[in-house]
C-alpha cells in the first residue's frame, strides 16, 4: 500500500515544495526541519493504525480511562540522510528504540552503481512493528537491501517506510521485492534519470541537509 501525504493539499505540499526550491533549500536549518515535519505527519498517520490498549490513569481528582500504545515500534534510518527524518520521527514515538544503517551508493567509472550496506546497529525486530525513514526513495535497491537484511534474523510484524518523495519506478521495485511493506509518500515523482536520481526531486539530501562529502 502506498499513501501520498500531498494528495490532498496539506501542509505537507508546503513543505515539499520548500524542499524543492533551490532558493529555500540554502537554509540547511530550514531544509532539515522540513523533512523532520513531514515525518511528524507521517508519524502521527501512522499511530493511527498501531495497536491500543486502555489503562487507567490516575488524576490529582480521580481515575481516567485512556488509550496508549501496547508497543512501540522500532524506528529506523539510513545514514546520514535520514537523520532529520529520524529525529521528526522521535518526537512523537518518544520511547521507541533504533537502529541505524550505513548504505550507500558505491559508484563505478562507467556510471553504474552497487548498495553498499556496511553497518548496523539494530535492538531484535521479531514480531515489532519497524518504521524506516529516509527522504528519496529513488531506484529503491538501498531500501530493499536494508529491509532483506533486518528480515535475515528476525520476523517484523509490520514494515512501514517515510519518505519525503518517492518515484513510482522504486515504488513498483520496493513492492515487487517486498509486498507487505506500507510506503507514506510526501510527494511522489514519476520520472527516474538513467543515473538513478528522481526528476524533478529536490537533488541530493544528504549534502543539502549536512554539506557536500567526498565521494569514494
Amino acid at each position: 500500500m502506498v499513501i501520498n501525504l500531498s494528495e490532498q493539499h496539506s501542509l505537507v505540499s508546503n513543505w515539499v515544495g520548500e524542499l524543492r526550491s533551490s532558493e529555500i533549500q540554502t537554509d540547511r536549518m530550514r531544509f532539515r526541519r522540513n523533512l523532520e515535519r513531514i515525518a511528524e505527519v507521517a508519524a502521527y498517520e501512522i499511530s493511527q493504525q498501531l495497536e491500543w490498549q486502555e489503562i487507567e490513569i490516575q488524576t490529582p481528582l480521580g481515575i481516567a480511562n485512556c488509550k496508549t500504545l501496547k508497543t512501540q515500534p522500532v524506528l529506523a534510518t539510513i545514514l546520514r540522510a535520514g537523520l532529520p527524518m529520524h529525529n521528526g520521527m522521535l518526537n512523537y514515538f518518544d520511547k521507541a528504540d533504533n537502529a541505524f544503517i550505513s548504505a550507500y551508493r558505491k559508484h563505478h567509472r562507467d556510471g553504474s552503481f552497487e548498495i553498499s550496506l556496511e553497518y548496523m546497529s539494530c535492538p531484535s525486530l521479531e514480531g515489532k512493528v519497524v518504521i524506516i525513514s529516509d527522504p528519496m526513495l529513488a531506484t529503491g535497491s538501498s531500501l530493499v537491501k536494508t529491509i532483506q537484511y533486518m528480515k535475515a534474523d528476525a520476523a517484523p510484524l509490520q514494515m512501514h517506510i517515510v519518505v519525503a518523495i518517492a518515484c513510482t519506478v522504486g515504488i513498483e521495485y520496493v513492492l515487487r521485492e517486498q509486498p507487505d511493506v506500507k510506503i507514506w509518500c510526501g510527494e511522489i515523482d514519476d520520472e527516474l534519470t538513467a543515473k538513478g536520481y528522481i526528476v524533478p526531486g529536490l537533488g541530493d539530501a544528504g549534502d543539502l541537509a549536512f554539506g557536500t562529502k567526498m565521494q569514494m
